[in-house]
């Protein structure tokens, strides 16, 4: 072999089992190519100062946010899914499940709290992607349900924060009687004159979209979360129609009345407090 290809300075060796990798977790990369540093990220609310570009987040930094000084009580925090029509694809849905609470320390994908935002009560019900995809399961549907029952009794302005690929396929028609069941108990919201505020997020799609998630009081979005029912190639294949560029973001569904406003997440605490305000007819706060 040429000694163009071998190396005759070894120079520093270090062995194997004492070489050290990367820590996962310490940068993260945007859509647009940025790389940002994830205490930066943490610092700003998990978007990226370079290009606004804001990183999925979860029920437990959504809270932080939401919630004064992080306090708040976590609502039927130990309700889990059952396996009633015992789905076995490539995997059985129990051992799904299991798998999902050990890696993401979730009872399911929704978790449902009430605290204090600038001192008013509220109540949130917040999905998590990590968890099947934020998939709506009947636990979802009646995790609503139950916190919409909790704001009627108390009077407390109700929020849900969706993010979600859809209905949940391993509970077939059980999943999908979630649409009517939370938009039944977010009528009864409207009739008592509780305001409802629905927050979408990157992704929120499918049973989501086509219940809770698009009746709000007042929908709100963040910047450049996509949001639609079915996914572009399934609607371009049913209209027989090409596509506007961008039809399933939050800036597209604003602009054709979709969306009443986008949020950055840094404001999101004091936007959602002065659409309350604005709808309960009280002093606008600071």
């Amino acid at each position: 072999m040429s000694s163009w290809f071998k190396r005759k300075d070894k120079g520093i060796q270090t062995p194997t089992e004492e070489k050290k990798d990367v820590p996962k977790g310490l940068w993260h990369k945007t859509p647009s190519g940025k790389i940002v540093d994830a205490d930066e990220l943490k610092d700003n609310f998990y978007v990226s100062q370079e290009d606004g570009y804001h990183m999925r987040i979860g029920s437990a930094e959504y809270f932080k946010i939401l919630f004064d000084d992080n306090k708040f009580k976590e609502l039927d925090a130990k309700l889990t899914s059952k396996d009633p029509l015992k789905f076995v694809d490539s995997k059985k849905y129990t051992d799904r499940l299991k798998a999902a609470m050990e890696k993401t320390d979730l009872k399911d994908a929704i978790r449902t709290a009430v605290g204090k935002s600038y001192g008013r009560d509220l109540v949130v019900a917040c999905m998590d992607f990590s968890f099947i995809g934020g998939s709506m399961g009947s636990v979802v549907g009646e995790k609503i349900a139950r916190a919409a029952d909790y704001s009627l009794k108390n009077n407390i302005p109700f929020m849900i924060i969706s993010k979600s690929g859809g209905a949940r396929m391993m509970e077939a028609a059980l999943s999908l009687m979630q649409l009517a069941k939370t938009s039944a108990k977010l009528a009864q919201l409207s009739e008592a004159g509780i305001p409802y505020i629905s927050l979408c997020t990157d992704p929120t799609t499918g049973g989501t979209t086509a219940s809770f998630a698009m009746l709000g009081d007042v929908n709100f979005s963040e910047p450049r979360a996509l949001i639609g029912f079915a996914g572009p190639r399934v609607v371009r294949d049913t209209t027989g129609k090409e596509l506007p560029e961008g039809f399933q973001t939050a800036e597209f569904l604003l602009e054709h009345g979709f969306l009443d406003k986008i949020i950055e997440r840094k404001d999101l605490k004091k936007q959602l407090n002065l659409y309350l305000d604005l709808i309960l007819n009280k002093p606008v706060r600071a």
